[in-house]
Order: structure tokens, then C-alpha cells, then sequence
């Protein structure tokens, strides 16, 4: 029995690739200097998975910013916008996935999404009628040369034909299925290069498999690798899937030339009972995605081994694999210097799963795997009881009924207390939350966790950033005001750290998009709210203006959604504990005179099932009232916010407005502000804030920009529903970005409002 995996992460155990892209964008360092770092993590990489023990190893996982990105550049998916700036490749990559704004030109990036069920993002291809789908890049055969000069023959990764057709934009007349033979004559030429280079297998990446698919998706599949295939020369090709079961076109799949076959027997819910109901093909290889490749807790052995012993009764070949790729969970525990071992022996990260890989091999072709020293160290720790129960919480959370989930008066009855109440203008301006977390702030929080800083000298330190942020911006003239969010690390972690049931790391850093990292709090125990998280800052914030001031909080989805949850209990379970601590939290802020309560939803649609059929008993039937409850004690005065980001939101908009927030705003900016139509279309009752600019994005928008964003809102959305405001929370970018941008922004909101008026 051999091992594989699908991907491993590429930013760097200490976030290398991170550090480097960040100066070169700075210009800092040469593209040689930033090629330089990155070839040392591949290599790094290469020897730790060859070091492991693993059998078949991935090249071409690498990205600078992003997969989806590189295989658009690859074959020519460029928009024109971007090659017409003159730029050297590496800089036109970078323009395409952050925008440019410089001598050359000054264009937007591309339209980012979140990667299936994941707080991964991706980039969108954009493919027009005069796009030529064609292999123009070189980038998987040099990274698997580069690994052959080190002495490992690699399995090459590309993102499969199918999902890049399904990912991609059109924004001409075309759609997917006229582009199936220059795209399936792409793939050809791109196996036919990868056997003459010697490479052995090639992972074709199709995660879209495990979507809904309709008959004319099966039928563009097929009819896509039956080209590809047909051509394919001394070359193994696997066709690989994850995040859920391909029923849809299991049969299809093994009907195809492929080679291999990879299945997520961890996520896909169905993915057993398809292979025994159907066998799986004799000539074919069974890469069998039993390794959790998104949570962070220690395989079950004993489980595992059950699941490949009843898969070898139906396939002949089998190679162990993880579910998906080890991109979403952090690179290594050696990093973890302060997590008790306590801990730490429940936990696997991506090098430590590349160990469980090599001990489930050598227990499977043990003569005697349920005697084996692995197997039975691995029971032992899983009959360990953890402690974290709280009685308590249970009990609540076992108490609820119908009625706690819902907010009176309703709807409009509480619209027009607030209009009274705040009297704000037409297209009232906010932010999102957060203000620029500059190197002092970073460095003072540093300070302070290692000692160097008393309690009360951090506290200051933080007043002191909340007054300045409180005088910018009213300096700058917006309406409604927040406190800048200096005394967070991140809008996740904070609240995990004031939050009892949670503990946290030191260096599990997770890439989001590009050189964004998060570091996710890990769900140990039941969640409960040991003292008010964030009523000290923003009773102080409001304090200093005349202004309403937001009180600024995590949602409970998104905190379940963006931490490692547990594995011994529900994600409802989980949802509604942390819904009682946000519920305290809100009621804390509104009695301290906190009139805006802002509880961000963030991650709403991340981990929506990818099939519609799972969709409401699986998800939404907890997930809503989850948020319901959170606010559904207010006074009809409070006025309630909500903001989401990087999801598609069209198809559960009306349970976005079922929410019963009384402001929402959206991530609308680089996909064109085409949520207004969906809005429209659904007559979405919820005052609105689609994001007039991209704040991901180091350009900084004109006014012009932004008034032609609040003219095309307000031909799909009554002016009374509207508000003005970045698309996301500005922590990530600088001073020198932020202010001018939201100088304009209510440069923009003000003629907007005299027009109207």
C-alpha cells in the first residue's frame, strides 16, 4: 500500500512566503529575492514529505498567490487589462490578483470567492469572446524539473478542465461548453509535455465533481476527458476530488481512461456507500482520502482502518491520501513552544499528518494491524476523556424554544423607531469595523503578551488609538462611527480568547488568500462567556463623540466557521453555545448605551453544503436562527448590523433577509456590485450597504469610482435602504490607503445626497 497527498501548504512553517511577497510588493526585494524564498519552502517541502516516508509527492502545490490564478495563466485566461500595463509576468500576476494603481494604469483585480466550503479564496478567471485557451506557461513543468534535479520524480498538480470552466466568469456571449475543445486540446498538450519531461502520474484537481451536477454537466465532463484522455501518452493520469462524494458521476468517472480515481471518504457522505453499491473499476488505482485534510485533530485509527479494509474488498489498489490538500490546516506542531503536550498530542497538523500516513501504512500491512504499536497507542488516545464539559451551557442550549429565535416588533414596526431614532441622511457612511492595524499597534500587542508592557500601559495605548480613530473620523465626516478594533488580533481570535472552551496556538497559521493568514482558535470544550468581551472599548469610544458608535462583534457562525471545531459534538451544538456568549455580549452592549450593534456574519455561506439537498437540515435550519438568537432581545431602538464577504450570495438571499438584522452590507465590489440585482429581484426587505470599493486592494478609489457605485445602487435599491461603506474591514491595509479612500467615500455619499435631495 502506497501514500500520497493532495497539497501541502505553501506560505512557510513561520509564513515565509508571506513576509517576502509583502517586501516585494513594497519594493523592498527583487523578483530574485522573492523566487529565492519561495524555491527554499518548495524545497523544504520536498524533503520533509520525502524525509516522511511518502510514496508519491505533489509538485506544482506552490502558488505565489493562488492556484486557480496560475492555472488561468497557464493557459492564457488573462484579461487584456492586465497584459496591456506592460508589466514584467510576475508583476501582471500580482496586478490581476491585487489590482495596480501606479504609472503603468490603474485597474481593479479580479473578482475573489471563497474555494467551495473553505475560508480559502480564490481568484476568478475571467474569460471574454476573444479569450485563446491555450498552454502558455511553464510554471508545473519547472517545479517538477526542480524537484527531479533534487532527487524526487513528483506527481504534478493542475486544477482540472471541468472545474476551471466552472469557476471561470464569462463576461461575453460564450459560455462554458464553447470553450470544451480548445480547453480539452489545453490539457492534451499539457499531459503530452508532462510525458516527455518523465513525470508518472498527474493529478487532475476536480473538486466540482462533488457539486450538483446536471445532466448537461455530466455530459461536458465526459465529453471534455474523453479528448483529453484519448491523447494522453506515458503518463498516469488521477482524476481527484474532494469536499464531499461525486454521486453525480461516479459511474462516468470510472467509465473514463483515468488511471486513478481520488475519493474524500472523510467529507463525502456518501462515498463508501457508492463504492459498494458500485464497485470500483479493476484497471483503476483507489486514492482513498481517508486523512482529514481541513480539521486539525488526530486520525482515528481505528475507524480508518475499518474504512480501508471494507474499500479492499472492492478495489485492488489502493493509496491512502488525505481528503483534501493540507493548504487549510497549519504546516507544523514543532512551532507550537507554549501548547501544553496535553494539547498537543490531540492535534496533527500538516507535517504531523504526513506521519499518520506512514503509521496507517505500516498498520495496514501489519500481519496484525489491531496489534500493532501505532494502532494501539492511537486507541489509547482516543479513549482519553478531554476535559471542557460544562453542564451548564447543555443545559441551555437544550432549553431553547421557537420563540427565543425571534426579535419583536417585526421588521418594519423597528425601521421606523430607528429612522426617528438616529435621524441619519440618505446613504448614511460607516466602515466595517476595523482601522489599520499599523506596525505600532502590532508591535505594542507584541510587547504586552510578552511582559514587556503592563495591563494598564497596553490599555492606554489602545484609549489612545480609539480617540485618534474616533477624531479621524469625524474629521473625514462619516455618520456612523466604530472604534477601530486595535485591542484585536483577529476578529475570530479575540473572541476565542474571551471566550471559555477555547484554547489557542502560537504558529497555526492558515493562508486565506494571498498573503493574508489567520490563525484559527481550536473548539476544546463547551463555550461560555467568562466577562464581557468588548463593552469597555466601545462605551469609551462612544464616549468621546456625539456620533453613534458601533459595537463591534463576531457572529456565532462565523466564529464556529472560522475556528478547528470538535469532532465529538454537532456544529449546531457548537453554533448555539457560542450564540448564548454573543446573546450576553449584545445585551452587555445595548445597557451600556450602545445604540449600533454591528455582529458580523462573515462566514455565513462558507460551510453551506455544496449540495442543495443537505442544505437546510444540515445547515441553515441552525446556522439562521443561531444569529437569530444572538439579537433577538434587543430594543426595537437597537439597530442591528450585519456584514458578509467572498460568497456567492444569490441562492440564499431570502435566508440572508430572514436573518432579521436591520442593516446588512456586503462584499459587492469586485464582483461589480452584481448582488443588486439579486436584491432587487427578491424585493430584500433589509436595509443595504453593498461595498463601494475593494479594500483587499491596495488602490485607492476615486470619487468618481465610488459615485458611479452609489448611482448603479440606487437604480436597483430605494435610497431610504441604502448605505455607503468600504466592502470589508480595513485592518489590513495602511493610513496612507485608508484615509483618502474614505475621503472620497464621503465626498462621494454627500453629492450623492444633494442630487437627491
Amino acid at each position: 500500500m502506497k501514500t500520497t497527498i493532495i497539497g501541502y501548504p505553501r506560505i512557510g512553517g513561520l509564513r515565509e512566503l508571506k513576509f517576502a511577497s509583502e517586501k516585494y510588493f513594497r519594493g523592498e526585494i527583487t523578483a530574485a529575492e522573492l523566487e529565492k524564498t519561495a524555491k527554499e519552502i518548495r524545497l523544504y517541502n520536498l524533503n520533509l514529505q520525502k524525509n516522511s516516508g511518502l510514496d508519491i509527492i505533489p509538485s506544482n502545490d506552490f502558488s505565489f498567490y493562488d492556484g486557480v490564478l496560475d492555472t488561468a495563466f497557464l493557459l492564457n485566461v488573462i484579461p487584456e487589462r492586465y497584459t496591456a500595463l506592460g508589466l514584467p509576468v510576475l508583476d501582471t500576476y500580482f496586478a490581476a490578483a491585487r489590482g495596480y494603481q501606479g504609472e503603468k494604469g490603474d485597474v481593479k483585480a479580479l473578482a475573489m470567492k471563497k474555494w467551495y466550503n473553505t475560508n480559502y479564496h480564490y481568484m476568478v478567471p475571467e474569460i471574454d469572446d476573444s479569450t485563446e485557451i491555450k498552454p502558455v506557461g511553464t510554471k508545473p513543468f519547472d517545479l517538477f524539473k526542480e524537484a527531479l534535479e533534487n532527487g524526487v520524480k513528483t506527481k504534478p498538480v493542475i486544477i482540472g478542465a471541468y472545474t476551471f470552466l466552472k469557476l471561470a466568469r464569462y463576461t461575453g456571449t460564450k459560455t462554458a461548453s464553447d470553450y470544451a475543445d480548445t480547453i480539452a486540446n489545453a490539457y492534451t498538450e499539457l499531459l503530452s509535455k508532462f510525458g516527455e519531461i518523465g513525470a508518472e502520474w498527474v493529478q487532475i484537481d476536480e473538486p466540482s465533481l462533488v457539486k450538483d451536477m446536471t445532466a448537461e454537466d455530466t455530459a461536458l465532463f465526459v465529453s471534455l476527458y474523453k479528448k483529453i484522455l484519448a491523447g494522453k501518452k506515458n503518463v498516469k493520469v488521477l482524476v481527484q476530488t474532494y469536499f464531499g462524494d461525486v454521486r453525480d458521476c461516479y459511474n462516468e468517472i470510472g467509465a473514463l481512461d483515468f488511471d486513478g480515481i481520488g475519493i474524500d471518504f472523510v467529507e463525502g457522505k456518501r462515498s463508501l456507500d457508492l463504492v459498494k453499491a458500485n464497485g470500483f473499476p479493476k484497471d483503476k488505482v483507489l486514492f482513498a482520502g481517508v486523512v482529514n485534510g481541513k480539521n486539525i485533530w488526530r486520525n482515528n485509527y481505528e475507524k480508518t482502518v475499518s474504512v480501508v479494509n471494507e474499500l479492499k474488498k472492492y478495489a485492488d489498489n489502493i493509496v491512502l491520501n488525505t481528503s483534501c490538500s493540507l493548504l487549510h490546516v497549519p504546516c507544523t506542531l514543532a512551532n507550537e513552544s507554549k501548547l501544553p503536550e496535553s494539547y498537543k498530542k490531540h492535534f496533527a497538523y500538516a507535517a504531523e499528518k504526513l506521519t499518520e500516513l506512514a503509521e496507517l501504512k505500516n498498520i495496514l500491512d501489519a500481519d496484525k494491524p489491531a496489534e500493532t504499536a501505532e494502532y494501539l497507542r492511537n486507541v489509547s488516545l482516543h479513549s482519553e476523556t478531554r476535559a471542557g464539559e460544562n453542564p451548564a451551557v447543555k443545559a441551555k442550549v437544550a432549553a431553547l424554544t421557537d420563540s427565543d429565535f425571534v426579535r419583536l416588533p417585526a421588521f418594519e414596526e423597528r425601521e421606523k423607531i430607528q429612522k426617528a431614532r438616529f435621524a441619519l441622511p440618505l446613504f448614511p457612511t460607516t466602515t466595517i469595523g476595523s482601522f489599520p492595524q499599523t506596525a505600532e499597534v502590532k508591535a505594542k500587542r507584541s510587547a504586552f503578551r510578552k511582559g514587556e508592557l503592563t495591563a494598564d500601559e497596553y490599555e492606554s495605548f489602545v484609549e489612545k488609538k480609539i480617540a485618534e480613530c474616533v477624531e479621524l473620523q469625524e474629521e473625514i465626516g462619516l455618520d456612523v462611527l466604530v472604534h477601530g478594533e486595535f485591542e484585536r488580533n483577529d476578529m475570530v481570535e479575540y473572541f476565542g480568547e474571551c471566550l471559555d472552551g477555547y484554547i489557542f496556538t502560537e504558529k497555526a497559521w492558515v493562508q486565506s488568500y494571498g498573503t493574508r493568514c489567520v490563525k484559527p482558535p481550536v473548539v476544546w470544550g463547551d463555550i461560555s462567556r467568562a466577562k464581557p468581551m468588548t463593552v469597555r472599548w466601545s462605551k469609551y469610544a462612544q464616549s468621546l463623540t456625539d456620533k453613534p458608535m458601533k459595537g463591534m462583534l463576531t457572529g456565532p457562525v462565523t466564529i464556529l466557521n472560522w475556528s478547528f471545531p470538535r469532532e465529538d459534538i454537532s456544529l449546531k451544538e457548537s453554533a448555539f453555545q457560542i450564540a448564548l456568549a454573543i446573546r450576553e455580549e449584545v445585551l452587555d452592549l445595548e445597557a451600556n448605551g450602545i445604540s449600533i450593534i454591528q455582529v458580523d456574519e462573515a462566514a455565513l455561506r462558507e460551510k453551506l453544503p455544496l449540495r442543495k439537498s443537505d442544505w437546510r437540515e444540515d445547515y441553515l435550519d441552525w446556522a439562521i436562527p443561531a444569529f437569530r438568537y444572538v439579537h433577538s432581545g434587543v430594543k426595537p431602538e437597537t439597530q442591528i448590523h450585519t456584514h458578509m464577504c467572498y460568497s456567492e450570495f444569490a441562492d440564499i438571499i431570502k435566508d440572508i433577509d430572514d436573518m432579521d438584522a436591520d442593516v446588512i452590507t456586503f462584499e459587492a465590489s469586485r464582483s461589480d456590485l452584481t448582488i443588486l440585482d439579486v436584491l432587487k429581484a427578491n424585493n430584500f426587505r433589509t436595509e443595504v450597504g453593498p461595498g463601494v470599493y475593494d479594500i483587499h486592494s491596495p488602490r485607492v478609489p476615486s470619487k468618481e469610482e465610488i459615485k458611479a457605485a452609489i448611482e448603479k445602487m440606487k437604480a436597483r435599491i430605494p435610497v431610504s435602504k441604502l448605505w455607503v461603506n468600504p466592502d470589508c474591514g480595513l485592518k489590513t491595509r495602511g493610513n496612507e490607503e485608508t484615509v483618502p479612500s474614505l475621503k472620497n467615500l464621503v465626498a462621494a455619499a454627500k453629492e450623492a445626497r444633494s442630487e437627491n435631495n
